[in-house]
């Protein structure tokens, strides 16, 4: 984990997976909130407000940036975003943060059962 990824933790929940639905292709805003969704098993649903606030902070952090759209005929106004490579960093540095704190609290409880 580098220096600059320690920085950017811990994640909050929106922002966590607003970069895991980015990480395999880029989408717009609802798409996202669809995915999340989904991902979740329908217990993380992210507003419309929520999330182009999340959307506005990542991308002022360098986490993800907005993509030129490549379909022909799509919605100017729609805007699409990716993961940027600091992004991939912060998510995989957060999903280790995350594991040392499942594999912490695992072996805590199983010492005292």
């Amino acid at each position: 984990m580098t220096e600059l990824s320690k920085d950017l933790l811990p994640l909050t929940e929106a922002f966590f997976y607003i970069l895991v639905t980015l990480y395999p292709r880029a989408a717009h805003g609802y798409a996202m909130m669809q995915d999340v969704e989904k991902i979740s098993a329908g217990r993380v649903r992210i507003g419309a407000g929520t999330l182009y606030t999340a959307l506005n902070t990542l991308q002022k952090k360098g986490l993800i940036e907005n993509v030129p759209e490549i379909e022909i005929g799509a919605d100017s106004r729609r805007k699409l975003y990716a993961i940027t490579e600091l992004g991939k960093i912060v998510l995989k540095a957060e999903m280790e943060r995350m594991e040392e704190l499942l594999l912490n609290a695992r072996s805590a409880i199983t010492n005292v059962e």
